[in-house]
């Protein structure tokens, strides 16, 4: 059976009075849940390609960025948008009001998804705000996914929306270790910013009253930091609710080559994207890795500690090394659901199956909505040669496979 992103039944239990204050975010990440375990049971869906209800609207609202981490595909080493113009890709971002207009049409017809916004830095637009409240108006849990420099700004509206989810990323214990990861072209202390403006969310937050919103960590293990997730675990436990640790998404260039052609195959033309994930930051001690994470299990599973996620689930130091040097293990992750159930707006308006390599483009959001693009024609030929046709070699290092 194929395996979907899951969280241990220990870390739902610990997370599970903070949602059931809130029916209203409980009930869709159940619907969202259980329709993954459907798919399993039903297989690859509709054979015209058709999707039903969209469960979340993930929406990368800017690519520009302030800080330069060495993981990152898109300013990363290799990233895709090293060679474009900051001016001219905020110049083609799709104003607030659209998105806004895109909310309520997708609430008339009768989808209440989740609303996810990245980047880039989405505490870089203008409108972060501003959808966050619709949103919570409309009744959709929002969350978003920072680096957390501008938590400051934000953390009010965060309460008082109130918003779903604050998910901020961290890579070091200190801010000798997190800025050497991502790097500020400034020079700024990146570290000490999100301590004071996670202090200033967790006081927004005791006012507003809520519990929201819900603190996560993430966290991309790389070559860097790998001997301090524990050390990471230990710093952030107590300021935030959860804590993620991600195995890091990469593609090697046979791989690269490999879906060059096989994309090419399907669609018609030569997909580019996926290239910004070809990299150096892969750790290479998967012995001190499952110590680590080991030890993180342990102390997460003790009586009012954080629980600790794992994306993907693997376990065990062999599965580490595999999971690091063959990029064609799936380790089960072997069908795709999230285009089913997920959309993905790009910064510039374009809607794509597909999060990390959205070379396949179905349409745009200025000139539809989302609800007239998720059946359309171009959508539904994506699924069908993912149905018929399997995954493509980008795809088993891809958080819409492994960490949806």
């Amino acid at each position: 059976m194929n395996k979907t992103s899951r969280i241990s039944p220990r870390a739902i239990l610990k997370l599970f009075l903070k949602h059931a204050r809130h029916p209203w975010i409980a009930k869709r990440l159940a619907l969202l849940q259980a329709e993954k375990w459907w798919f399993n049971l039903l297989g690859s869906g509709p054979e015209d390609g058709s999707a039903n209800t969209i469960r979340q609207l993930s929406i990368r609202i800017t690519d520009v960025c302030n800080l330069r981490c060495i993981m990152c595909g898109q300013w990363g080493e290799r990233g895709f948008l090293l060679d474009k113009d900051l001016a001219a890709l905020k110049r083609e971002e799709v104003p607030a009001r659209r998105y806004i207009q895109l909310l309520d049409d997708l609430a008339v017809h009768g989808h209440s998804p989740i609303v996810y916004l990245w980047g880039g830095e989405p505490m870089l637009y203008p409108g972060t705000l501003e959808i966050i409240e619709h949103a919570a108006r409309l009744g959709l849990p929002a969350s978003i996914a920072t680096n957390g420099t501008r938590l400051a700004q934000g953390a009010e509206t965060f309460a008082a929306a109130p918003m779903h989810l604050l998910q901020v990323s961290i890579d070091g214990h200190d801010s000798a270790l997190h800025n050497a990861i991502r790097r500020s072209p400034s020079g700024s202390d990146t570290f000490a910013e999100i301590i004071r403006g996670l202090e200033l969310v967790r006081e927004a937050r005791d006012r507003a009253g809520k519990g929201l919103p819900i603190m996560a960590s993430l966290t991309t293990i790389s070559r860097e930091n790998h001997a301090h997730l524990v050390d990471i675990y230990e710093r952030f436990s107590r300021e935030v609710d959860f804590l993620v640790f991600y195995l890091s998404w990469w593609i090697d260039e046979e791989s690269a080559a490999a879906h060059d052609a096989d994309f090419e195959r399907r669609f018609g033309f030569r997909p580019t994207l996926h290239r910004g994930w070809i990299g150096g930051w892969k750790p290479g001690d998967y012995a001190l890795i499952q110590a680590q994470l080991t030890e993180i299990r342990e102390r997460s599973a003790r009586k009012g500690t954080a629980p600790a996620i794992l994306i993907p689930d693997i376990d065990g130091a062999d599965n580490l090394r595999t999971y690091y040097t063959d990029h064609a293990a799936t380790f089960g992750y072997d069908r795709c659901i999230s285009i089913r159930q997920a959309v993905e707006i790009n910064s510039n308006g374009d809607m794509s199956p597909c999060r990390d390599y959205h070379d396949f483009v179905v349409g745009n959001v200025r000139e539809q909505t989302v609800t007239e693009l998720w059946n359309s024609e171009p959508y539904r030929r994506f699924r069908q040669s993912l149905a018929r046709d399997g995954l493509m070699p980008a795809c088993t290092r891809c958080c819409g496979l492994m960490g949806y």
